[in-house]
């Protein structure tokens, strides 16, 4: 799993400005839920071949005991919880203050692997500045400029060295047994403590927590029909002598990490909430994430004809982005229509998993310009040569060409129409990438 960086200090000492530098913006995603601040927000953040999961905490008051800053506290003491590693940023120019002891001493209580950041460093000489933050008795002081992107790689690269993670190389060497790993992710209080319990009776399994994984993430081993599966719980599943326990709380960390972890992940909603902003949140990371899905609407048995109609149009007007994906109704408690969910789990783990053949790929392509020709771009109109698929969960095609940057987003979800048709995929996101031969005469005098 991602291992997670949280971004704690007082106010005002570019705690956001860091966290949008890690993230470029537009990872970031941000948990607005009810019980929830605003002051703390999820990213995805990658360095080179680093990829891991930061948090953007609001100014941290430890002894805070009553209004905002108490909640303000309560949201970063949670995000450091959730951490594997927690950066204090400091301001380089404003100096040590009574708050930064607090923190600090709060830090050193935890004992987790922290790293001291002196952030707005830009233009100071290393030295004499940064002597005094040496008090906080965190060890070494990394000066860093969240504005300016300085010392940020370096600063990654000593956050994450305690973690010891594995090379690439070393995680490609696991090999696949056919298992599918099926996440269940949603909101709390959805039902997927519920499902996950219903699917452990009715299969009558011996369940048991696969150790290595982190923050209590537990997964859960089973086979239905011949088919291993290993289900990721979001839900904060616990296991309590043979009995499962389950404690529906909210956090975020443990659904994208369990994103991350699976093929094929089942949005749960709930029928009686509609679509939120939580959930096309989740749902947003989850196509980001490239990963296989299945949506299905619990509660089902619990709301009336009108809701029902309202509910289908909310998700066809909010989600609109997994219309790929199959859409089931459900009721967990009850046992309803759970049959189903198993082969629309089945087919969209097929799907991310297709192979498809260069020669029928190119054929396909050919046939839809045939169909139909993209758009011509001023003097320029783009030809398509020939297509191969790049990879596999989720799939990507390749297709090669000329002025191929001219292809509007238009004829794009045409091709991609064309491609799910003729592969059957139901439940998976596709990627189409462009690339175009460079010009041999591009570079030489007329």
């Amino acid at each position: 799993m991602k291992p997670v960086l949280a971004l704690v200090g007082r106010p005002n000492v570019g705690k956001s400005t860091l966290f949008n530098r890690l993230t470029q913006s537009r990872d970031a995603i941000v948990a607005d839920y009810a019980g929830l601040t605003r002051d703390r927000h999820y990213g995805n953040a990658k360095f080179g071949k680093l990829e891991f999961i930061v948090i953007d905490t609001g100014g941290f008051e430890p002894d805070a005991t009553e209004g905002i800053y108490k909640e303000m506290a309560r949201q970063t003491q949670q995000a450091v919880a959730e951490a594997d590693v927690v950066v204090f940023v400091v301001d380089a120019r404003g100096g040590l203050s009574a708050q930064d002891h607090d923190i600090a001493k709060y830090l050193r209580r935890l004992g987790k692997p922290c790293l001291l950041v002196a952030n707005k460093a830009e233009g100071m000489r290393e030295g004499m500045q940064l002597v005094e933050f040496y008090e906080l008795g965190l060890g070494e002081v990394l000066p860093v400029s969240a504005a300016h992107g300085q010392g940020i790689r370096s600063m990654v690269e000593m956050a994450l060295a305690p973690l010891h993670l594995p090379d690439v190389d070393e995680d490609a060497e696991h090999v696949d047994d056919g298992t599918i790993k099926l996440a269940v992710a949603g909101r709390p209080n959805v039902g997927k403590s519920t499902l996950i319990n219903t699917w452990l009776g009715e299969e009558r399994l011996v369940a048991f927590d696969l150790p290595g994984t982190t923050r209590d993430a537990i997964s859960v081993p089973f086979e239905r029909d011949g088919q291993k599966f290993e289900l990721i719980d979001t839900a904060g599943l616990r296991r309590k002598g043979k009995v499962f326990e389950a404690i529906e709380k909210f956090s975020v960390v443990k659904t994208l990490q369990a994103i991350e972890s699976a093929n094929v992940v089942l949005l749960l909603l709930d029928a009686t909430q509609g679509v939120t902003d939580q959930d096309a949140h989740i749902a947003g990371y989850i196509l980001e994430s490239g990963r296989a899905v299945v949506l299905a609407v619990n509660k089902w048995d619990a709301v009336d004809a009108y809701q029902r109609e309202m509910l289908q149009r909310s998700i066809e007007t909010r989600l609109p982005f997994l219309k790929f994906a199959a859409l089931h109704f459900i009721s967990a408690k009850k046992r309803q229509g759970l049959g189903p969910l198993w082969g629309a789990i089945a087919q969209a783990h097929r799907a991310a998993m297709c192979k498809m053949s260069t020669p029928v790929l190119t054929r396909l392509l050919l046939e839809a310009v045939q169909f139909q020709s993209p758009q011509r771009a001023g003097m320029f109109r783009p030809k398509m040569r020939y297509a191969h698929q790049g990879g596999m969960n989720p799939p990507v095609i390749v297709i090669h060409g000329n002025s191929l940057e001219h292809v509007t987003e238009a004829y794009k979800r045409f091709l991609e129409g064309r491609f799910r048709k003729a592969f059957s995929l139901e439940g998976t996101p596709l990627r189409i990438q462009m690339r175009t031969s460079s010009n041999p005469y591009k570079d030489k005098d007329a």
